[in-house]
């Protein structure tokens, strides 16, 4: 059995906090269909209550997160017709079912960023 998981957390650059509230949903990626396997939403901390992709369902493949960036950002009182941000889509790939992958999200209303965190 595989010994990874996978976490995600969102932190509000432009206010300086964590972004609570925001909903994640993860997919799996095989060529272009996508296929749900998760939906949670940032706690207090910008972080799930629990790894999104917890260990009993962590296999090697390709991944897509979905941050929705524009509804949070409008609950923090954004309220452009057209917001610059609305989803922001993150794929990348596992190939280690044994290793911890973190994939934070860096929030602005106007960028983002991302990384490989631990």
């Amino acid at each position: 059995m595989a010994k990874g998981f996978l976490t995600t957390h969102v932190l509000d650059t432009a206010r300086g906090c964590p972004a609570a509230g925001l909903t994640i949903r993860l997919f799996s990626v095989d060529g272009q269909q996508l296929t749900e396997i998760a939906a949670m939403i940032t706690n207090e901390d910008g972080r799930t209550d629990g790894p999104i992709l917890p260990a009993d369902n962590f296999r090697t493949g390709g991944y897509q997160l979905a941050f929705a960036a524009g509804d949070y950002l409008r609950r923090q009182g954004h309220d452009d017709d057209i917001l610059f941000l609305d989803e922001v889509i993150v794929r990348f790939g596992i190939n280690n079912a044994d290793q911890h992958y973190h994939v934070p999200l860096l929030l602005s209303p106007y960028g983002y960023s991302t990384y490989r965190g631990s």
